[in-house]
């Protein structure tokens, strides 16, 4: 089996997109599909799909193809998406409120359960299906409503001290928004999502 760590972020966007093409080809009842006829529908590389599910075994028949209902099998459960991830979001302002309620924080696998922050104006204050709890109670939180995932939506000056509050309390990996680039502790994933990173990539495309 090979490791978590040999497999890199860029084969783990591709492996995911896989799985929503394949969805896609589930639900217009397709049985069985080429990398050739997968990488035409969806704009993808042939070789590369090839080269990305050689990783994790053989799944393919040379001139027959894939069997799509056991291929989205088989990376859904190598995402980890065949069991329930409870997630948790620290920060409850407008970004955090927003995420809490965002269709794909709470579809399939993923269902923010509890969120928390130091703003007694927003403690108590229902948003989704959870009342948000003061982020010193962060311990019981995780432990009652046993969220694995956190989400940072702080300002940038408060990312650090929080991802290290939820590594302390048993949280198993950190989805940061905050705008800043904090230490990963081992054994605790962190993936950083910097909207602005986006916005300024495009912008580069945009000079006159």
């Amino acid at each position: 089996m090979i490791d978590n760590e040999e497999v890199s972020p860029l084969t783990l966007n591709r492996l995911s997109f896989y799985l929503r093409c394949l969805r896609h080809l589930q639900e217009q009842e397709i049985k069985r599909i080429s990398s050739q006829e997968l990488a035409r529908r969806y704009h993808l590389s042939a070789t590369q799909i090839r080269k990305d599910l050689a990783q994790f075994g053989e799944f393919g028949i040379r001139g027959v193809g894939y069997d799509v209902d056991a291929l989205a099998e088989h990376l859904n459960a190598l995402l980890g998406l065949d069991h329930p991830h409870a997630m948790l979001i620290v920060g409850m302002g407008n970004l955090g409120s927003a995420l809490a309620q965002y269709l794909g924080f709470n579809y399939g696998a993923f269902n923010v359960v509890a969120g928390v922050d130091n703003d007694p104006q927003k403690i108590g204050r229902k948003v989704g299906s959870f009342v948000i709890r003061p982020t010193e109670d962060l311990a019981a939180v995780v432990g009652e409503s046993g969220a694995e995932i956190g989400v940072l939506a702080v300002p940038a000056e408060a990312a650090q001290e929080n991802y290290d509050r939820l590594a302390d309390v048993g949280i198993k990996a950190v989805l940061n928004f905050a705008p800043v680039r904090v230490k990963r502790r081992p054994g605790v994933p962190l993936k950083n999502v910097d909207l602005r990173i986006n916005l300024e990539e495009l912008a580069f495309f945009l000079r006159v």
